[in-house]
């Protein structure tokens, strides 16, 4: 089995503990930040394979993380995890090649099925 590192991204307790449980049981390496600000350091100290991240956070949001990271990591899988799912941010994340959009609540065995097939595909590219 394929293990893969993924970082989490949400300012919510509850969403980070449950994709914390849920990733590292399927046998994924699984970090979690509260903040975008958190995330940024994270992803200049490890390498990852994919980062899910809240749309709405405090300090810096899940598009501003994304822009960010869209500089220092151009290639680097992105799922946007949202609770308030909009035509401007569904946009915004087109513009900046997200991979995918997921609304909350999610279904997280159909999260993990989507990050799986994100992952794979971004290998097949790099290789």
């Amino acid at each position: 089995m394929n293990s893969f590192r993924i970082l989490a991204v949400d300012d919510e307790l509850l969403i980070r503990d449950l994709l914390y449980d849920f990733f590292s049981s399927q046998g994924w390496e699984i970090v979690v930040a509260n903040s975008g600000r958190s995330a940024i350091e994270l992803l200049k100290s490890r390498e990852f394979d994919l980062v899910l991240t809240d749309l709405k956070m405090p300090e810096t949001d899940g598009i501003a993380l994304i822009g960010r990271m869209r500089d220092l990591y151009p290639s680097l899988p992105v799922i946007i995890m949202t609770g308030y799912p909009s035509l401007d941010s569904a946009v915004e994340a087109l513009r900046y090649k997200v991979d995918d959009y997921i609304t909350k609540p999610f279904n997280v065995n159909q999260l993990f099925k989507v990050a799986k097939r994100v992952v794979e595909n971004s290998r097949l590219a790099a290789s």
